[in-house]
């Protein structure tokens, strides 16, 4: 018999190391995933056979043991879903299929408090059997197949993939060598309070099969007996559902082990009946960005499990929702192909875009009311019915605020600014956003209603770092008359700018691009008018400055912008914004940077001097040799590459030996 031995991923090892060690307090959550793994490998089946009802033979009943057998030490977990074959259990056991992954062992600390949460947000699903065993056993048989398959490991070496000599007729046995301080769950009355705690909804049997501990006579085998409720959550009375049992099948659906941060549970009857439990994660998963993430929401009919891959339920920006949707108006056997391009999956999909925003929106305006220290706005309680009495919603329990909610998962959100034309409006009062007013959080409501007079615009910048963009030249006009700049430093931000052109009649203006007229906003202090600065002496300069930097730049003119640097650099007004520019040419969209513009400061002393010296033929090769330093001075502050960063230290060298008093 063939025994093919691999090695685990690399990432995989020191993912294993992490969750034996840190999630060591939360052992018992090793059997709710195993069970939440069984009950997606039955519903999958259950789908199939719909199509092929061959699949299910003369054993049509799906069901989940858990067989504790104390004696030999083993704790098994049984379904007879949909199995495995040989690649799938290497694929799915020997695998950590996740783009975050590298991200995630980056940001590992060592500390068990911080790791715990980071292995929340990531989730670790199969792997978790190894904080109680030293060896698993998975064997697995792919319904409609003969062959079964035998999957072994330690959880250190790797593991090993060999065929089943007397295979399972379908579905999967999990086999748990217990460590010794793990025998706890070999206990009937654990295993009962763990099912109850955390697997109760599950919609297949849980039949418990336990042995009596050895050299206890008093004590017969059981008769397997069913230890869990087994009906679908979603379907229950609101009023009969505990946060507990929410919070638990938010991680049986989800596969994490964060808190929810909001949960939207309605039933929408009429001309469209269906049933929704949706959960919005606080945490953002570590593969939130990968092309393949999709939402985590499955599709019901009739309490049948039809897809969790319809991409067509939610809208790409709600990709983080998980929770189920159960349909009573679509047939069973209906095709996915079908489903996409089907209405009733376009009006199921507006209803709940719009009932998970509302949600969002109640989050916002609790904390916006506890804020200003007073209480959550009328309408927000919980189960609230709807005006047209079709559906209710209910709020989650409560966890981060939402400006926490917004650090984690904001920039997703904003996706849906440039996706979504009909619910920009609701979007754009759900953002936050840095600005220049300080270090948290400000909505564009409250922007508009600090405008200064005179002020018709809503100011931004962009940029990698918020932090960095405090200090960007472009914006010393702008805050000397005392207006707000929003610090705009998500990429997603360069995208949706170019579709929403305004907010309550207020256009946004960048400052790093075109001219800004700022004229009619007052300023503090006497300023000097442009006559009184731009002389012929400053108009000579732009002009050589121009000549000297023509390859470099695409113009270089008087800046209205700046106060205390001397130089900046702009981008052209009919032109693509810097950070945008860097964006589609790291994705090859386009082949080259524009030229940028180059402001010049007629209030600086040091242009003033310059001014001077471009009067002196003598010192043409001194201005030279500053144009470029100061050129360089401006791309550093953007955040652009220096060309040639030796001519430049040379440059900067020379200038400061120049300024230096000479050596006695």
């Amino acid at each position: 018999m063939d025994e093919v031995v691999q090695p685990f991923e690399a990432e995989v090892g020191r993912v294993l190391e992490i969750v034996v060690n840190s999630l060591y307090k939360d052992r018992a959550v090793f059997l709710r995933e195993l069970i939440s793994n069984a009950s997606d490998a039955c519903d999958k089946l259950r789908y199939e056979s719909l199509s092929k009802p061959e699949l299910l033979g003369t054993d049509p009943k799906l069901e989940i043991r858990i067989l504790a057998d104390p004696g030999a030490n083993l704790l098994t977990v049984v379904d007879n879903g949909i199995g495995m074959d040989k690649d799938e259990l290497a694929a799915n056991l020997g695998t950590i299929a996740r783009s975050g992954t590298a991200r995630f062992l980056e940001q590992l600390t060592g500390d068990r408090a911080s790791d715990v949460k980071l292995i929340g947000q990531f989730g670790v699903g199969f792997y978790s059997v190894f904080m109680v065993a030293d060896k698993v056993v998975v064997r697995s048989t792919r319904a409609g197949q003969e062959k079964g398959w035998i999957w072994a490991s330690d959880g250190k070496t790797g593991f090993t993939i060999r065929e089943d000599e007397e295979p399972l007729p379908r579905g999967t046995a999990v086999t748990l060598h217990l460590k010794d301080d793990a025998k706890e769950f070999l206990d009937e009355a654990k295993i009962r309070t763990i099912v109850r705690t955390y697997s109760d909804h599950v919609g297949f049997p849980i039949v418990l099969e336990a042995k009596p501990k050895p050299g206890d006579t008093r004590t017969k085998a059981h008769e397997p007996t069913q230890i869990n409720t087994g009906s679908a959550l979603w379907a229950r009375p609101r009023s009969e559902i505990t946060e507990e049992q929410y919070r638990e099948f938010y991680h049986h659906v989800a596969h994490r082990f964060d808190e929810p941060f909001a949960r939207v549970h309605f039933t929408a009857e009429g001309t469209l009946s269906y049933t929704a439990l949706l959960f919005v994660p606080s945490h953002r998963p570590f593969d939130l960005y990968d092309i393949k993430h999709r939402h985590g929401v499955r599709l019901y009919v009739r309490r049948v499990f039809i897809t969790d891959q319809l991409e067509e339920l939610l809208p790409r920006y709600l990709r983080f929702v998980a929770g189920v949707v159960d349909s009573e108006d679509l047939q069973l056997n209906v095709s996915r192909e079908t489903l996409q391009h089907g209405t009733v999956v376009q009006k199921m999909r507006r209803q709940l875009t719009k009932r998970i925003l509302d949600e969002l929106a109640r989050k916002a305006a609790e904390a916006g009311a506890a804020e200003a220290g007073g209480a959550a706005p009328a309408g927000a309680d919980e189960g609230a019915a709807r005006p047209n009495g079709e559906a209710t919603t209910e709020a989650g329990a409560k966890g981060p605020s939402y400006l926490d909610w917004w650090a984690e998962l904001g920039a997703v959100l904003k996706e849906g600014l440039y996706e979504d034309p009909e619910n920009r409006e609701k979007l754009l009062e759900l953002a936050r956003f840095r600005s220049t007013r300080g270090p948290g959080w400000v909505s564009l409501a409250d922007y508009v209603a600090r405008m200064r007079p005179g002020q018709d615009s809503i100011f931004y910048v962009t940029g990698e770092n918020a932090e960095a963009l405090r200090t960007s030249p472009q914006l010393e006009a702008a805050l000397a008359k005392g207006c707000e700049v929003l610090l705009l430093d998500d990429a997603v931000d360069e995208f949706w700018l170019g579709e929403v052109k305004e907010y309550q009649g207020k256009k946004f203006v960048s400052l790093t691009k075109g001219e800004v007229d700022l004229s009619r906003i007052a300023e503090e202090g006497r300023i000097e008018t442009p006559d009184e600065l731009w002389d012929e002496d400053f108009k000579r300069l732009l002009a050589k400055l121009e000549a000297l930097l023509a390859g470099e730049v695409k113009a270089v003119r008087a800046s209205e912008r700046l106060r205390e640097s001397a130089v900046c650099l702009v981008a052209d007004a009919q032109g693509l914004d810097f950070r945008l520019e860097r964006i589609l040419r790291q994705h090859q969209q386009i082949e080259r940077l524009s030229k940028p513009i180059l402001e010049v400061n007629g209030r600086h002393e040091l242009v003033r001097k310059m001014a001077a010296m471009a009067k002196d033929p003598a010192r043409e090769q001194d201005l030279a040799e500053l144009a470029r330093l100061l050129l360089d001075q401006a791309r550093i502050v953007q955040g652009e590459p220096i060309p040639d960063p030796g001519a430049f230290s040379r440059r900067m060298s020379a200038f400061l030996a120049k300024g230096l008093p000479a050596a006695a």
